[in-house]
Formats: structure tokens, C-alpha cells, sequence
């Protein structure tokens, strides 16, 4: 009995200290990856028109990347109060920024999101009429694009995901090979095609050009992650619904879209980010001006001819990632299964 209680009690000791090498290694290696975000959002707070000083970045960041790691352990030792230490580390955070950088501190880098007319603001009134449009109307087209796209990628993938799971039809194997040949090419590549299509459709220059481009060049991913979760449903489920006197279409809807509900959960956060960060297309499908989106607004104000002005770039692009950023961190755990669910299918 000794013998089983001291190889438990070493066992115990070796998941610790694996676990904490683990949690140092991430950590070490998250190190480069968080410290330009944090550098961007406390420039977006800090800069003023004769740039920001360094010593208030490394300050704020040495609030910031504490806080962070301090979340981070308490996130994994504390599983229960995981708001609690999420609102204790921000509580914390705010605090320290406000003793160690309080005085540099302020909003007026984003001043865009209540000014309509922000490059006359910038430059003068000289400037009227050539201004960028309000970011609003760049960030509901954004949220038209994303939405729009992925609304049609999650119909269609769930639905041929399905039929290809649980039909047996004539060049099915073939099918299945062209989407993965379709993955072989970058869609870079087919952006003249693309372009020459659409012009000839009479769609250039429209946000349903971008809308449709995005939606058939993501769909056979989608298709493939959603055929491994509908793989993954017992057909002796859906055949008892049917035995029990439901059609197809109920047991469809009623019994097997439930069970996959991680995977369209999935495939509609990485579909609506895709869509949101999308700048290739949305840039390559118009001549001018004609529409704006939050990645071509960005553009633009990052390649000011007058000027860079670096805290209105860091502002804006704090503006932009929050959206996806939050999505993907309320959602991470149905991006890990859609991970699972595409490798076992």
C-alpha cells in the first residue's frame, strides 16, 4: 500500500513539473508574439503628434506582459473562477498602467470614431471632399463581407459535407480529390482570372464580387472539416430517427445537425475572420474608391502621402483586430475540435 501511495505521490510530482516546464516554455515563446500587440495598443494611447517615447512603451509593457502571464496561471490553476481571475488581472493591469503611464495616457488617437471628417481634421479644411470615408461605413461593409460570406461557406459546406458523408454516389472519389487539387493553388495566383470574371459578370467594383470570391475559395476546407464531423455521427442514430417515422429532412435537421454543432460553430468563426481580414480581393475587385472595408481603410491610412501618423495607424488597427480577436478567444475551444474533427475526417 506504501509502494502504490509513493509511486502516486511521484507520478504527481513528475505531471507537476512537466506541466511547468510546459507552461515556461509557451510562455518564453509567446514573448515575441504579444509584445507588438502591446507595443501597438499603448502607442494607439500614448503617441502625439511628435511620436511617443520609448520609456513609456517598456513601462507600460512591464505592467502589461506580468498581468498577462499572471492570467495565464490562474486561468490553468483556477478553472472555476476563470471571470473572477480574468477581471482581477485587468483590474490590475489598469491600475499599474495608471501609476507607471497615467499622465501619458489619452484618446485622442481615436478620435476617428466620432469624426467623420478625419483627414480634414488632419491636414485642414483645404482637404474637404478628398477625405477618407467615416470608419463606420468601412466597418459595416467589413461586417457585410464577413457576415455575408460566411453565412453562404457554412450553408453550402454543411451541406455537401453531409451529402458527401452519407452518400455513396457515382464520382464521389473524384470529387473529393479536386477539392483537395483546388488546395493545392494559392488563390493569389487566380487573382487575374478571378478579376476578368467578374468584370464580365458585372459585378466589379460591388462588395457581392468580394462575397462570392471568398465563399468559393474557402468552401472546399469548410467542406472537408464538416465531412469529418458528420464521419463522426453514428448512421444508427439517424436510421432510428427514420425507423421512428421521421423524413430525412427532420432526421437531417433534428438529430445530426445537433451533433456537429462544434463544427459550424467552428467553421463560422474561422470563416467570419477570414472574411473580416480579407484584403487581397475586396482590393483587387474594384477600380478607385467605390467601396471601403476596415483593410482597405487601414491601408490607406498607414500609406498617408502627408505623413505617417503612428498613433491614429495603432488606434485604428487596435479598432480592427478587436472584433476578430474577441470572436476567436470566445471560440477557441470549437476551433480545436474543428482542428480534430478535419484531421479525422
Amino acid at each position: 500500500m506504501s509502494d502504490w501511495h509513493k509511486l502516486a505521490k511521484i507520478s504527481q510530482r513528475q505531471r507537476t513539473l512537466k506541466n511547468a516546464a510546459l507552461i515556461v516554455l509557451l510562455t518564453i515563446v509567446s514573448l515575441p508574439v504579444l509584445l507588438p500587440f502591446f507595443w501597438m495598443l499603448v502607442i494607439s494611447l500614448s503617441a502625439r503628434t511628435g511620436g511617443v517615447e520609448s520609456a513609456v512603451l517598456w513601462r507600460a509593457c512591464a505592467v502589461l506582459m506580468p498581468a498577462t502571464l499572471a492570467y495565464v496561471a490562474l486561468h490553468l490553476s483556477l478553472p472555476r473562477h476563470r471571470i473572477w481571475s480574468a477581471l482581477a488581472c485587468l483590474g490590475a493591469a489598469i491600475l499599474g498602467l495608471w501609476v507607471t503611464v497615467g499622465s501619458e495616457l489619452h484618446l485622442n488617437n481615436y478620435r476617428f470614431l466620432i469624426n467623420p471628417n478625419l483627414i480634414e481634421d488632419i491636414r485642414g479644411s483645404a482637404t474637404a471632399g478628398g477625405q477618407f470615408p467615416w470608419v463606420w461605413e468601412a466597418f459595416g461593409n467589413s461586417l457585410l463581407v464577413a457576415a455575408s460570406s460566411t453565412a453562404l461557406k457554412v450553408s453550402v459546406a454543411t451541406l455537401a459535407g453531409y451529402y458527401i458523408s452519407r452518400f455513396a454516389f457515382a464520382g464521389r472519389s473524384a470529387f473529393l480529390q479536386g477539392l483537395l487539387l483546388i488546395e493545392v493553388f494559392h488563390p493569389w495566383m487566380l487573382a487575374i482570372p478571378i478579376f476578368l470574371v467578374i468584370f464580365w459578370v458585372g459585378l466589379l467594383n460591388t462588395l457581392t464580387g468580394p462575397i462570392l470570391v471568398l465563399t468559393a475559395i474557402q468552401l472546399p476546407f469548410f467542406i472537408f472539416i464538416m465531412k469529418g464531423f458528420f464521419d463522426a455521427v453514428p448512421w444508427d442514430i439517424e436510421m432510428s430517427a427514420m425507423t421512428d417515422g421521421a423524413s430525412r429532412r427532420q432526421a437531417f435537421w433534428y438529430v445530426v445537425l445537433p451533433q456537429v454543432r462544434a463544427g459550424l460553430i467552428a467553421i463560422s468563426v474561422l470563416g467570419f475572420i477570414q472574411g473580416w481580414e480579407e484584403y487581397v480581393f475586396v482590393t483587387a475587385l474594384r477600380t478607385g474608391t467605390s467601396y471601403w472595408v476596415m483593410s482597405t481603410y487601414l491601408y490607406y491610412v498607414a500609406e498617408d502621402v502627408m505623413g505617417v501618423d503612428y498613433g491614429l495607424v495603432a488606434a485604428v488597427s487596435v479598432f480592427y483586430i478587436i472584433p476578430s480577436l474577441a470572436l476567436y478567444l470566445f471560440c477557441q475551444r470549437y476551433l480545436t475540435q474543428m482542428t480534430l474533427g478535419g484531421i479525422k475526417g
